[in-house]
């Protein structure tokens, strides 16, 4: 324990292997080449939504098992979640691996909840191989928290569209045929409520604790934002990554050198019709796996703190009036040396 919400890594998990699969909206953006596969249907052969959703998972696991060289069998434990109620995404469309079984729910953070999880299991010497998986749907998602599709409702500038897509990482205790990144370290965050309780403003919900985590990150590691080369939040978008900025800068950080955004980054803003970007639970998996990872193995980006960011909403907390808490986990990955 390092700290008051870090773990330091003495055993570091090795991530071997990822895989991404978007839908045609993400293959338009600006990182379109680099996603493992692409579907045109945004039903990917399913009946439903959910189904979809659930099919996106389980092509993404299938896409990093395969690239690692590994089979199902290979894996003792899988951490999945999804923005489902239940996750059903993950329940239905992981069934079929036969895998000790691990749920989560973090929100949009579910990514970083997983390789949390995940890492700690390999680190600890729990398991020498686990997989690491979530996904999200806009047409699922605007079902779920929104209006159906057939309401054409009108999205406000601080909107963000949820990415179609899924992101698979398979961590281990020893290096595979390929190391993509290692991972020295984690920071688990804790639920931040600044009583914001617009739906259609998911970057204010977020944002605090985006703060809240990279600050104690910092804090407990000893290090300054210098210490990275890219921090790196989910999807706060444009709104929200204003409002991260000045909530670090009241504190006396400054990490405009070094912030990125997912959600910024994976959508075209003058050419697609986003508003302020990305979001989704996919979002960060998918930016992650394709962009990211490549960075860091290429040895372009040395150490970077991953900061998946969550809003902690239902459709029952919404209507009954609740405000919508925030939730954000840091990964520090870094360039394996070999």
């Amino acid at each position: 324990m390092l700290g008051k919400q870090s773990l330091q890594y003495v055993n570091k998990p090795y991530l071997i292997s990822s895989g991404a699969i978007v839908g045609s909206k993400e293959a338009e953006g600006p990182m379109g080449q680099l996603f493992d596969k692409v579907c045109y249907d945004d039903k990917f052969g399913g009946d439903t939504w959910e189904e979809s959703e659930s099919s996106l998972q389980k092509e993404a696991l299938e896409i990093a098992l395969q690239k690692g060289g590994l089979q199902k069998q290979d894996i003792e434990i899988v951490y999945a979640g999804d923005l489902l109620g239940q996750s059903i995404a993950s329940s239905f469309g992981l069934a079929g691996y036969q895998s000790p079984h691990v749920g989560l729910y973090g929100a949009c953070s579910t990514c970083g909840l997983s390789l949390t999880m995940g890492s700690m299991a390999v680190a600890g010497a729990f398991a020498q191989k686990v997989a690491c998986i979530t996904s999200s749907h806009f047409a699922s998602a605007e079902k779920e928290f929104r209006f159906p599709l057939a309401y054409g409702n009108q999205r406000p500038k601080s909107a963000t569209w949820t990415v179609t897509g899924s992101g698979a990482f398979i961590l281990s205790a020893q290096p595979g045929r390929q190391v993509r990144a290692v991972i020295s370290g984690v920071t688990i965050g804790k639920i931040m409520d600044y009583g914001v309780k617009d739906s259609m403003n998911m970057g204010a919900c977020m944002a605090p604790a985006a703060a809240d985590t990279i600050r104690q990150n910092l804090e407990d590691f000893g290090r300054t934002p210098r210490d990275y080369d890219r921090i790196i939040t989910g999807d706060l978008g444009t709104v929200g990554q204003k409002l991260l900025l000045d909530l670090l800068s009241e504190k006396q950080i400054d990490i405009t050198k070094q912030h990125m955004d997912c959600g910024i980054e994976i959508y075209d803003s003058e050419r697609q019709d986003t508003n302020a970007g990305g979001s989704g639970c996919g979002c960060s998996a998918v930016v992650l796996s394709a962009y990211i990872l490549k960075k860091i193995e290429e040895g372009v980006w040395k150490r970077v703190l991953f900061v998946p960011t969550g809003a902690l909403l239902s459709k029952t907390s919404f209507n009954e009036g609740q405000t919508i808490p925030g939730i954000a986990h840091g990964v520090v990955l870094e360039h394996y040396e070999g």
